[in-house]
């Protein structure tokens, strides 16, 4: 599995950065675009990188925040898979700023052909769309800065992750992690019927040194995980705490991974 790093908060030496994330993950001959940043930028990168984003397979929206998706502004056409839950309307609580996608269900229905699924979807014979992420762990997912257009708490049910099986175990690929990695990991292994973690890579939303970060590094320990990638919305003292204890190395624009 490939996995080209094509928008990412991190910029690398010749590659340019932004609050976002995109991927283009090319495994088990198949071509998926993990989420397309907040603007052309992850086109721009892959020209940067020689990453040619022609005959992709299928399009993937993680979850209906501005950063992932509004890059789609500028593809159109092919298959997109997300969550149902990603058209909602949505804000930041403390300054009330909207957060969600730049275009509607309709319109997005209009320049791809749209698949949504809250449960998990069956992408290759190792590749599934999570769907849904059940909440049942009690450190994650405990509290939210979003709320919806009615004023309820938003706790973006529509997070979602790609989950890929290896020789080696999951490969698992986040966009945020609003729903927890503990939860997101739990999740995989419930759907494939496979215990072995071998990868996480994406975002973590973690940004403090606090409990659920200490608790989600102790899973991570127990799984015995090998490739640990914090990335886009993973930052200060929880980042760290994933260098100092993983030798978790800093994810970039312009990075092509192998596993």
């Amino acid at each position: 599995m490939t996995i080209s790093v094509l928008t990412e908060n991190t910029s690398g030496p010749l590659t340019g950065a932004e609050h976002g994330l995109s991927y283009l993950i090319e495994t088990d001959g198949k071509r998926i675009l993990f989420d397309t940043g907040q603007s052309d930028l992850f086109l721009r990168n892959a020209a940067i990188m020689g990453v040619s984003l022609k005959e992709i397979d299928l399009i993937i929206l993680s979850h209906g925040h501005f950063d992932h998706g509004n890059g789609l502004e500028h593809l159109s056409g092919g298959t997109l898979l997300c969550h149902p839950g990603c058209f909602v309307r949505r804000y930041r609580q403390s300054d009330h700023s909207y957060i969600s996608l730049k275009y509607s269900r309709e319109e997005i229905a209009e320049k791809f052909n749209l698949i949504t699924s809250g449960e998990p979807f069956r992408i290759s014979e190792s590749i599934v769309f999570a769907g849904e992420i059940p909440k049942i762990i009690s450190f994650e997912s405990k509290l939210t800065s979003f709320v919806l257009e009615d004023g309820t708490p938003d706790f973006v049910k529509d997070d979602s992750a790609l989950v890929v099986t290896l020789p080696q175990g999951l490969f698992i690929i986040t966009g945020c992690g609003h729903a927890g990695i503990v939860n997101t990991m739990k999740h995989a292994s419930a759907i494939t019927g496979i215990d072995e973690i071998y990868g996480i890579m994406g975002g973590f939303h973690l940004k403090e040194d606090d409990l659920q970060t200490d608790e989600t590094v102790k899973y991570l320990r127990t799984m015995d995980v090998t490739h640990i990638l914090p990335s886009h919305c993973t930052s200060g003292p929880a980042l760290e705490r994933f260098r100092t204890t993983f030798n978790a190395r800093p994810v970039m624009t312009g990075d092509i991974l192998s596993f």
